[in-house]
């Protein structure tokens, strides 16, 4: 037997329990009438700090003397200062639809500054492995390639990748809950028995109950199955079974992997959020991340994927067009 993810695995957890605590002592949560560190609101991680580090990185911290001018050069800020010609805000008068653009910088909003994390910017939210990048072994990079060639194929929908299906679009659904370039509100609400986190992108609720086990392995939902406990002031999420079709996620899991959350409020803005990932079908290592949950007066709207979404059937339909056009050659 390989002992040596499980050895990671304590290692990790062991270490960020220290840490959880470290970012807390000094602050005083409010609580909830059931005495446990109230959670709720609505809270954002945008930010320029993205999952990996960029190679133009060299370190997991910038020093004083490097943030602000790595702020100013990172490419997300330029784009909302220059695409297109437009100012960052303002609306657009439709010189840009000619260009054919989902996206300009007008739409999307993913935040403008980098992660702060106990007084550190921060250039990734992995922190271990220390290079800051996911630690693929070769079994999972082979896996992911043929997800790739699955995802380009256009048979039908199930071929076709899980955003444009609007089941799972990007990092921010979860777990983890990572940040993207635009629905990046969370809202937290909490009761004795239950928390509910609930996404922006894809408009899901993860309902979360306390103090209980997993049941769900015959239904493996989408997202997993989520259950949390509190350790003293941090709460505590653990998910397992989770989808086969988890392996298509930006983050890849197995009906066998594990992700454990760790949320801990630090002051009346910010709550530390941790995250653990283990599945030996994908990574050499447990690998750990950490980033920044920010109070926000903004609210979570609704994401409305297939309200008038023609890009399922125009895709199909281009395709088979292409099929019958090939056909009469």
């Amino acid at each position: 037997m390989n002992k040596k993810p499980l050895y990671y695995a304590i290692s990790i957890l062991v270490s960020f329990v220290f840490l959880s605590s470290a970012y807390a002592q000094s602050y005083e949560p409010p609580r909830t009438v059931y005495g446990k560190p109230d959670l709720q609101g609505t809270w954002s991680n945008a930010s320029i700090t993205t999952l990996e580090r960029n190679e133009r990185y060299e370190s997991l911290i910038l020093t004083d003397d490097e943030i602000n001018r790595a702020t100013d050069e990172h490419p997300q800020n330029v784009r909302l200062a220059t695409d297109d010609n437009m100012v960052a805000g303002q609306l657009p008068d439709g010189s840009d639809l000619p260009k054919g653009r989902g996206y300009n910088a007008f739409w999307i909003d993913p935040g403008t500054r980098f992660g702060n994390i106990n007084g550190e910017h921060r250039t990734s939210w992995i922190v271990d492995p220390a290079d800051g990048r996911i630690p693929y072994n070769e079994q999972g990079r082979a896996r992911k390639v043929a997800l790739r060639a699955k995802s380009s194929t256009f048979d039908g929908p199930e071929s076709r990748p899980l955003a444009e299906r609007c089941i799972s679009t990007g990092l921010r659904t979860g777990p983890p809950m990572i940040n993207g370039l635009y629905n990046n509100n969370y809202e937290i609400v909490q009761t004795a028995d239950y928390v509910v986190l609930r996404t922006e992108m894809i408009s899901h609720a993860r309902v979360v109950p306390l103090n209980t086990e997993h049941k769900l392995s015959v239904y493996a939902p989408m997202f997993g199955e989520s259950v949390g406990h509190w350790e003293g002031d941090t709460l505590v999420v653990v998910t397992t079974n989770f989808s086969p079709m988890q392996e298509e996620a930006a983050i890849s899991l197995t009906t066998k992997g594990r992700v454990i959350e760790r949320f801990t409020r630090v002051s009346d803005e910010q709550i530390i959020y941790e995250f653990t990932i283990d599945d030996p079908a994908y990574y050499t290592q447990p690998w750990h991340g950490e980033l920044s949950f920010l109070a926000t007066d903004s609210k979570v709207y609704e994401f409305a994927c297939h309200e008038g979404n023609y890009a399922m059937s125009g895709i199909l339909a281009g395709a088979r067009r292409q099929e019958h056009d090939e056909q009469q050659k």
